[in-house]
């Protein structure tokens, strides 16, 4: 007898349960968990899931900001390195062309010679030129520390004071890096302090 009495309350309940009410909760939270035995989902439910959507849609659209900043940024430094990848090789023709100014100076006979250096040392200037090395301007100029590298200080009142009056050796620069400064002789006029 306690068995059948057990067994009716129990399909009572389970009645109860697939027609959406519950004996102890309120009628919305009855509602609510009628329509989670039905598949459906809870109200907290949904705003937790709605919640963590909204995070997750937060957090893929920074990570997509990021990464096309970073593909910006990387793009630009390839642009940097290839334009600046020249510096060590035109490194290495500086003191080629150094040599071809000291024989240039030294060489007063044969004039088939000094053509034939003059010739060779046009045709590097302007390979140097078309990778964009260019030639720091140093005799007659200002003396500019960013560029010049004083060897001499020279006294003399037919030159301006800190005017290169002699250049020693050429400086280069690759668009605006500075390759190597320029030596130079720099005058001191004593008239002018």
């Amino acid at each position: 007898m306690a068995f059948e009495k057990e067994r009716d309350q129990r399909v009572q309940t389970e009645d109860r349960q697939q027609n959406g009410t519950h004996e102890s909760l309120p009628p919305a939270d009855a509602q609510e968990l009628a329509q989670e035995s039905q598949g459906g989902v809870s109200r907290q439910e949904y705003e937790r899931v709605s919640q963590e959507r909204d995070a997750l849609l937060d957090r893929l659209a920074r990570l997509q900001a990021e990464f096309e900043n970073y593909r910006k940024r990387n793009a630009r430094e390839q642009a940097e390195f290839r334009e600046y990848a020249v510096a060590d090789a035109v490194k290495n023709f500086l003191p080629i062309l150094d040599n071809f100014d000291l024989a240039l100076r030294q060489t007063n006979e044969g004039a088939a010679l000094r053509s034939g250096i003059e010739l060779i040392r046009k045709q590097m200037d302007d390979v140097l030129s078309r990778l964009g090395v260019q030639v720091i301007p140093a005799q007659g100029s200002t003396f500019d520390p960013r560029v010049h590298e004083a060897i001499e200080m020279v006294e003399s009142a037919e030159h301006a004071d800190h005017e290169v009056i002699d250049e020693l050796q050429r400086g280069y620069k690759l668009k605006e890096r500075l390759l190597r400064p320029a030596m130079v002789r720099v005058a001191t006029n004593p008239t002018s302090k």
